[in-house]
This record gives structure tokens, sequence and C-alpha cells, in this order.
């Protein structure tokens, strides 16, 4: 039969016997030359041995073809119960991913409980049709878990159409198509363990700052003093033993500490309790001790994680204290935040600040003034204070203004149309753009926003040869890159305050005139909501300074009265008011009529605090294609929190943020679900 002929080099050793003899014949020819007898008795034999060749040619071949079948047949079988026994589990899979063989090891393994031509996918649900292979060249390595076990999945293409064509004939005869997929399984329990337990092991850095360490014990004798000072460490040091901590104290108040990863998750599992031990130490009347943290974590080397460390506690402080901020590479998570931040009565850090600003504003040749999107009061009463400084140095200043709102405008009237003042004064970001374009050096400073997103004019930021901050709301992940001078006080009532502060120690020669005082007046009576929101001492030192500078009350009253529209807006509001959880004011703004509907949401979330019982309010307004969100709080609830799980920020008692592609009902949906899911974690009563 066709099938039972023998090729290639086996059929060449079969054939060599009789190509010998032909040498043979060769041979006896010459000896026939040489002596005939000789030649004669040398045919004789060579007769035999080609009798002899053909014999053994034709019939041991069927005998020789037998005993390889039989031999191949032999192999075949052990290749197939080893691949069969193999402890590795072992699956080839059809085109259409259904298994058309398995060793016993997969089966017991995976799909013991399947039937037979099953899909892969009801065996490891990871192996999906676009986790195969998409050539023979190019293997994929898959990792998946079942409880505790984990394994690697490594998936091989045979492409069929390269095979034998009798390999390609019974392939199609069983209905396999042109494609096998050869799925090897290994468990990597072993090693995932041991790579979770040298990831568990690796040292986190982390920093700890007493925030009010001076101030709180001033407030008692000296007596109680180092009491007071060996109870903060002991109970410093109690809890880091909990967790194995290496722990050393740098200064009186500051304290390094180094543990293992896998405790990480204990701290967090509860909420930093150091927190709330540390405030339940009572230094005095009204004073609670407060403390900070940062940690630094998942980076190669410990030089690194200090630095995540501090990255960390520094944002933690300029968030104002009393929490524990976790830096990574790529994340930035918050815990704690709850206290109200206390002022600090000291001014050797607003005189240090302002002697800087100075320096920067002489080194520049244009200054350019910037707040953030949609500019309220505040942010142009700062920026107002700001040019003055500049003017009062000699120096071209303009303010940035992109779209005034209903708010705004009756305090930009008081520079519009006004002979000392220019009439470039406010300009848009364009116009901005072009001024800095000249070639020379321009400061940009930006008040009242950390952020740059939020800035008014973004593009801005990379245009200017020096940037200065001053802000008062908590810093977020997001910050400026590198900025000259950065001044962010979150106990400060309004960037009005800080900037009024600035004013009195940037130089003698600086002398604001009444409508300045105006403008910043306004802006720290808007931002405390006439003084009933977060004033503290220094808000009303600033305040009797532009008093004495020249701001008028009754002006500002009048300026800033609203319109029968608006108040018809916000009873409207505060009638659709939704009580959720007996005590948060959820509330829809219905402003299309009025000029700023957000700084009307924000009144109305101002007003729903005056109801007995409220513990926060927030307030959505559809402006432009977003939605914007104001909440408000008195002290029971850090709004700010829940604005930042929204992507937004600002204080505890005051922030905001903005959604995009998102109605107004879906919006207070998702106050609704993180309120809940904060009550269920136990972060809020």
């Amino acid at each position: 039969m066709k099938h039972n002929r023998i090729k290639g080099t086996l059929r060449s050793y079969l054939r060599w016997p009789l190509l010998l003899g032909i040498l043979l014949i060769v041979m006896n020819i010459q000896i026939y030359t040489v002596d005939l007898k000789a030649g004669l008795i040398l045919s004789v034999y060579v007769a035999v041995y080609l009798i002899i060749a053909l014999l053994l040619y034709h019939f041991k071949r069927a005998a020789l073809l037998h005993d390889l079948i039989e031999y191949s047949m032999r192999f075949h079988v052990t290749v197939n119960q080893v691949a069969e026994e193999l402890d590795i589990p072992l699956s080839i899979l059809g085109p259409d991913g259904r298994c058309i063989w398995e060793n016993k090891q997969f089966h017991q393994t995976f799909s013991e409980h399947l039937r037979k031509k099953y899909l892969i996918t009801d065996a490891i649900a990871v192996l999906t049709p676009d986790a195969l292979p998409e050539s023979a060249d190019s293997n994929k390595e898959i990792h998946f878990h079942n409880e505790e076990i984990f394994y690697k999945a490594i998936l091989q293409r045979v492409d069929l159409e390269k095979a034998p064509e009798e390999t390609k004939k019974q392939a199609g005869e069983i209905g396999i198509g042109d494609v096998l997929y050869v799925i090897y399984v290994y468990d990597e329990t072993e090693i995932v363990h041991y790579i979770r337990e040298n990831y568990d092991q690796r040292l986190d850095v982390g920093l700890l700052y007493i925030d009010n360490y001076e101030e709180s014990l001033d407030t008692v004798d000296d007596v109680r003093r180092s009491l007071l000072a060996a109870l903060i460490d002991r109970k410093i040091n109690k809890y880091m033993l909990k967790i194995d901590a290496i722990t050393r104290k740098m200064e009186k108040d500051k304290y390094i500490f180094l543990f293992q990863h896998k405790y990480l998750s204990k701290l967090q599992g509860d909420k930093f309790s150091l927190l709330d031990e540390i405030r339940g130490i009572s230094a005095g009347e009204d004073i609670s001790i407060t403390i900070s943290m940062g940690i630094g974590i998942q980076a190669d080397t410990f030089r690194k994680r200090q630095e995540y460390a501090r990255s960390a506690m520094d944002l933690a402080l300029a968030r104002g204290g009393d929490q524990v901020v976790i830096k990574t590479k790529d994340n930035i998570l918050y815990y704690g935040g709850k206290s109200i931040q206390q002022q600090k009565n000291t001014r050797v850090k607003a005189r240090v600040k302002a002697h800087a600003l100075r320096d920067s504003i002489e080194n520049a040749d244009n200054i350019i003034i910037m707040g953030h999107t949609l500019p309220d009061v505040d942010a142009i009463g700062g920026a107002i204070g700001i040019y003055r400084i500049a003017q009062s140095l000699g120096k071209p200043t303009h303010i940035v203004v992109n779209q005034v709102t209903s708010s705004l405008a009756p305090l930009l009237q008081l520079f519009k149309n006004n002979k000392d003042y220019p009439e470039d004064l406010f300009i848009t970001g364009e116009a901005a753009r072009e001024f800095i374009g000249n070639g020379n050096s321009a400061l940009l400073v930006v008040v009242d926003v950390n952020r740059p997103s939020y800035t008014d004019e973004p593009s801005l930021l990379s245009m200017t040869s020096s940037l200065v901050v001053i802000d008062h709301h908590r810093q977020t992940g997001e910050s400026f890159d590198n900025p000259t001078l950065s001044y962010i006080e979150p106990f400060a009532s309004s960037a009005s305050e800080m900037v009024a502060e600035i004013v009195q120690y940037a130089g003698e020669e600086i002398r604001l005139r009444a409508a300045e005082a105006d403008a910043l007046y306004s802006g720290i009576m808007i931002d405390t909501n006439n003084f009933m929101n977060k004033p503290g001492v220094r808000t009303f030192e600033a305040v009797a300074f532009l008093r004495r500078s020249g701001a008028d009350i009754m002006r500002i009253r009048k300026m800033f009265r609203s319109d029968l529209a608006e108040y018809k807006v916000r009873a409207e509001a505060i009638q659709n008011m939704e009580l959720f959880m007996d005590a948060y004011a959820i509330a829809p703004c219905n402003a299309d009529n009025c000029i700023s509907p957000t700084i009307v949401g924000a009144k109305i979330a101002d007003e729903l605090l005056d109801i007995k019982g409220m513990k926060a309010s927030f307030v959505l307004t559809a402006y432009e294609g977003k939605i914007y969100i104001s909440a408000r709080s008195i002290d029971e609830l850090n709004v700010q929190v829940v604005m930042e799980k929204l992507g937004g920020g600002g204080h505890i008692t005051s922030a905001g943020t903005q959604l995009s592609d998102c109605t107004l009902e879906e919006g207070a949906e998702k106050i609704r679900t993180i309120l809940t899911k904060m009550k269920e974690e136990g972060d809020i009563e």
C-alpha cells in the first residue's frame, strides 16, 4: 500500500547493500584484467552477495516496517501516557475555544464538573476569546486565581496549515479546523506568597508632627507642661509599638517612624485612631492638641519613600493639619481632618511672606494677577490688594477677569470709569497673553485658588517666569509646579484677609485707597457670610485695618443687595429642598434667569444652615453644561472630604465641585451615595 512505503533516511540505508554490490562488480572487472582465475572466483562471491542483498531487501522489508510501526505505536502510547499523567494541567482547544482534549490533572483541577467539549471559559473564566494568541509566534501568559490558589496559564497557538497533508486531513475528519490552542497551567501560589511576603516586609517611612505644640503648652502652667509633653510622647510611642515601628524623636514636636508595609492596612482599618487619641488630650479651655502624619509608600528606595513622606506631610499641613496623608507615585489618600484648625495669632509668617512678595514684584517687569474660574468678590478683593502693592512699587499691573458675574459687577464698577485707575486694569486672558508675550520678565500672582486647573486662565502658568500663590483653601493632590512663593493658610477666613495682612507688612509707602479697602473688606465679608463662617481674631484685626483705610460698611452693603428675581430663586430652592438622613439638605437650584447662578447657589447653601438641626447643605446648580455644587456646614461635617470624593475641594465648612456630563438628579444621587457610605464606615454619625 502507498501508506506502507518506507521513505527518507531509512530507505537509503536499506539500499546501501545494493549500491555496494555495484562497487564489487566494478572491482571484479578490474581483477579480470589482472588474473582470469581470480576474477572467476570473485564473480561467484559477488553473485552470492547480490542474491542475498536482493532477498534481504525484498523479504525483510515488511518485517522491518512492522517493527518500526510497532515501535512507533509503543512510543505514541508512551507519549500519550506521559501527557495524560503529567502533573501540570494541560488542555488542547479548538478554534472556537472548546476543549477537545485534556489530561487528568486539568480535568481534576478545573473541569471535573463539566461535560465533554465544554467552553474553556466555563472552566477558567479569564480565558476569554480575546485572551487566545493571535499567531503562533506570540504566546500569551495570563495570571488568575481560584480562592487562595494562584495560577499562571501559558497559551500557545498551533497553525495546522503548516502541518503535513495527512495531519491536516485527519484534523479535518474530526472537525477541528486549521487552528489549535494548547494551554499549560502552572501553580504559582508559593511564588505569589513569597512576593507578597517580601512586599509586606518592605519598610514604609512616616513623619509625625504635632500641629500646635507650642500653642498648647503655653496655655498650661509649668508643672503640667512636662506632664502634658510626656503624655503626648507616651501615646505616640504606645501606638507605634502596636505596629512594631521604629520611632525616633527628631525635635520636640517632630517624629520619624519606620514600619513594615503589612501594618498599613491595620492603620487604615482603624482610621488612624491616634488622631482621636491625641485630640482627646485637653491642654486647656477649648484647646485640643492635634497631629499630622505623612507616609510614603511604594517607592524603590528609602530615600524616595522619605521624599514621599515629606511631600505628604507638607500636604497635610497645607490642608490644616489633624490628618494623615499617604502618598505613592500615582496616588494620594487622606484620613482625618475632622477638626477646625486653630488660628495662630502670630503674624511672623505673614511678615516673611510679605517681604518675599515685595522682592518678587521688584524683580519683575510686569505683574499679572489672576483668581479662579468665575472669580468672586474674595478673589478680586485679594487681587486689588496685590495691585496696590505693585502700583506702589511702580510696576505695570493687570488683573485677569474672563467673565463677570452679577455678584462681582458692583465691585468692578468701583474701578471702571475711575480716573485713579487705568481703563485696562481688568483684562481678559487673551489680552494677558499678549501683554506677557512682549519678552519682558513677568510675575504671575494667583489668589484664592491653589489648583492649576481651576485658575481663570491656565495657559498663563507656563508663560511667566515667576509664580506666587496666595490662598486660604486646603490643598489637594493637584498643585502648582515650583512656585517662586507659596502662601497657603487654611485657617484664614479668606484670601482678602491674607492680602490685607500682607499689605500692612509690604512697605511703609503702601497705602490703600478707599475703593481698595472696600474691595478687601467685601471679600472678607462675603467669604465669611457676614462674619458668621470661620472668622478669627486676625480676621477682625484685618477688618479694623481696612476700616482705618477708609472702608465704608454702608457703601458695601448697598453694593451687594440682591434683586427680586434672585430672592424668588432662593425661595424656590429652599421649598424644593430634600432633607436626607434628617440632617443634610440637598437642594436643586433653578437659577437660569439669574446672571450668576453659581453665586446664588452658594447663598442658598449658606441660608439652609440657619435651619435648626441642619448639619450640612448641598445646593446643585446647572450652568454652562456643568453641575456646580456648593457645600456648607457649621462644624458637624467636613464637607471638604465629601467634595473631594467628587473631584472638588475647599474647607471643612465650605467646599464645592463641578460635575461634567451629569444631571441635577444624578449629582444629588452621588451626594446621597457618598453620605451613606461615610455613615456606614463611621465617618459621620
